[in-house]
């Protein structure tokens, strides 16, 4: 396997990610090839700096450095030398088999979208967040910010890729699917919601256990909590800003301390036939260590055909009903 690193992107970098990488290589499995993307002197320098061989990786130069506050579609006609760009150039030519960054995550999601093959008949794949419960458990809640206004059909897909990552990534049996929403009676919601609701129903691909309301979010109620990417990435920042809140207050919680996100890594891209994982901007080198690991495991997870296959049974059975 080789795994690309976005070695420029993130607040911090490029020192945090080298540091992320240097701390994780001694345990990378040694099937593994780490690719590390970014200015090759730069990176080169900091390697010795930290009195590392940089003979040990491979390094892809890319000398075009990306803000966080551009454009994502620009990104990709004026950045071309730029590490995520070169990183999606070699992702396409099958080149490398994945691909991490805390960068620009506007780029990254379009680069996953025009750089790798999606699943026939998945129109809008989604990113994803984990969500730590007070059992010690681990759940998942998507879309997180890719879609920021989905249709009912794209919320069933949804449920039907979180499901599927919960059984093969996180080993749960049965995952209990949820809907998010303002009420767990089946008519409340808007429009989309309570259409959404229906399709779930109908569906015996998932095991769909109704609505769910905020509060229930953190209770494990549900190991798959659906929504829109507007709802879901309000939600995983207020989650972040709680976190931060009690830092500053100096509150300390073994439980709260999971809301930590260097405890979860980052954000998989579903539905695309290449691991894309996408970091936090204020990712440190422990939340590199996370990603790079997450990475290896999603992609020796052959998490891809599962998808596709999942989604081709409900459209069989969509088509077989009509």
């Amino acid at each position: 396997m080789k795994l690309g690193i976005d070695v420029m992107g993130g607040d911090f970098a490029p020192d945090t990610v080298i540091d992320g990488i240097i701390l994780s290589y001694n345990e990378i499995p040694s099937d593994v090839n780490l690719v590390l993307l970014g200015p090759q002197k730069l990176i080169e320098d900091k390697l010795k700096d930290k009195n590392v061989s940089p003979d040990i990786f491979e390094i892809v130069d890319a000398k075009d450095i990306i803000g966080m506050g551009e454009s994502p579609t620009k990104v990709f006609s004026q950045k071309t030398d730029s590490s995520i760009v070169k990183g999606f150039t070699l992702i396409k030519n099958s080149k490398i088999d994945a691909l991490i960054s805390a960068g620009n995550s506007g780029a990254m999601i379009v680069g996953a979208l025009y750089s790798s093959k999606i699943i026939e008949g998945l129109t809008r794949p989604p990113i994803l967040a984990h969500i730590p419960y007070e059992n010690g458990k681990c759940g998942i809640i998507l879309d997180v910010g890719a879609n920021t206004d989905c249709k009912p059909e794209h919320l069933l897909q949804f449920a039907v890729l979180g499901s599927v990552y919960s059984k093969v990534i996180l080993k749960i049996d049965n995952p209990k699917v949820a809907l998010l929403n303002v009420g767990e009676e089946e008519g409340k919601g808007n429009l989309p919601v309570q259409a959404t609701y229906q399709l779930l129903k109908d569906t015996k691909t998932v095991n769909f256990t109704g609505n769910i309301e905020g509060w229930d979010i953190f209770t494990n109620k549900a190991d798959v909590i659906v929504c829109d990417g507007f709802t879901g990435n309000i939600i995983l920042k207020q989650t972040e800003g709680l976190y931060r809140m009690m830092l500053k207050h100096g509150l300390t919680d073994s439980y709260f301390d999971k809301f930590n996100y260097e405890y979860h890594g980052g954000s998989p891209v579903l539905g695309v036939n290449s691991t894309i994982i996408i970091g936090h901007g204020i990712s440190n080198p422990k939340t590199i260590k996370t990603m790079i690991f997450q990475a290896i495991n999603t992609y020796k997870a052959d998490l891809y055909d599962k998808l596709a296959a999942a989604l081709k049974e409900i459209e069989f059975k969509n088509n077989k009903n009509n």
